[in-house]
């Protein structure tokens, strides 16, 4: 289990700046799974389900655990699977906050 996981997501409130180079690598480092950084922008996943049934019962885990933390992903939802993708809005880039989110949704998935 990533230590992210047992930290909380903190609300941006702006005017500090997003996340780079070498940052953003030890951070990726923590989380298990497939997560990928693009653009040193966004956070992505997708995971893999056998039905839709099993999809959509994700995918209220990960609402849930949005509203628990106040950090919202961008949720795609289609039959058997889901894709995650995760910034920070009010600076247009990754904080912490992204990948403890992703560390989480990871947990949800198991």
């Amino acid at each position: 289990m990533s230590d992210l996981t047992q930290k909380q997501c903190v609300p941006c409130m702006g005017g500090v700046p997003p996340l780079r180079g070498d940052e953003i690598t030890k951070l990726l480092a923590q989380l298990g799974g497939d997560w990928r950084v693009e653009d040193e922008h966004h956070l992505v996943n997708e995971y893999s389900f056998p039905d839709f049934v099993t999809a959509l019962a994700f995918t209220n885990r990960v609402g849930d655990l949005a509203e628990v933390e106040g950090h919202h992903p961008d949720i795609f939802l289609a039959w058997g699977k889901v894709g995650i993708k995760i910034w920070t809005h009010k600076i247009d880039g990754l904080t912490e906050s992204d990948f403890i989110l992703a560390a989480k949704i990871d947990q949800a998935a198991s």
